[in-house]
């Protein structure tokens, strides 16, 4: 079904423009993961959005399910979205495709509200190790692929520092979102330093 990833492409596009810059990962055993650069801002400033393609050629699996369905099942595609110019972080290339590939290598379903932790920083230097994978829809709309194929949801990372991480996995998403939220945090600022927690 390697057909999906140029409907992919072309929906990424229509939402975020061409990209500037792509790199390919692939891992043994995996397919091909690309991660596609896009230039963009919002009212704060110049942002940069690095978007996974590769992620949904095939269906995420459950991993107690005994039989992978080769159609059936959620299909996503990972975007981050940071602020330009604060860090280093043409770097998350890499840890993104390791996350894009987390459900062929490890059979994970990857869904709103889960942590996918990465165990070393995002990029160099970065205070963040996890991230949150938040609700689709705002950045990228869903792309409707032809029955009986789930819709393709493009799902944003919001960065977890480690004692956010931590904090999560005691309260919940909702509960450290409603932190973030409450601080005025802003989550796409590389620099950015733990919410208060306590």
């Amino acid at each position: 079904m390697a057909d999906v990833l140029p409907l992919v492409e072309a929906r990424l596009c229509t939402a975020l423009g061409e990209p500037d810059a792509r790199a390919a990962v692939t891992f043994l055993g995996t397919d091909r993961i690309e991660v596609l650069r896009f230039r963009g801002e919002d009212q704060e400033g110049p942002l940069v959005r690095y978007a996974t393609l590769g992620m949904s050629a095939h269906p995420m699996t459950d991993p107690t399910a005994l039989v992978a369905d080769p159609v059936k099942g959620p299909r996503a595609e990972l975007v981050l979205s940071v602020r330009q110019g604060r860090a280093g972080t043409d770097k998350v290339l890499r840890p993104l495709a390791v996350l894009a590939a987390s459900p062929q290598v490890e059979g994970v379903v990857v869904a709103p509200g889960a942590s996918l932790d990465l165990g070393e920083p995002l990029w160099p230097g970065a205070g963040f190790t996890s991230v949150l994978v938040a609700e689709p829809g705002g950045l990228v709309e869903d792309l409707e692929l032809d029955e009986p194929l789930d819709p393709v949801r493009f799902l944003p990372l919001l960065p977890m520092t480690p004692n956010e991480a931590a904090y999560k996995r005691v309260h919940g998403a909702q509960a450290l979102q409603e932190r973030w939220l409450t601080h005025g945090t802003d989550l796409r600022d590389p620099l950015r330093r733990s919410v208060p927690l306590d």
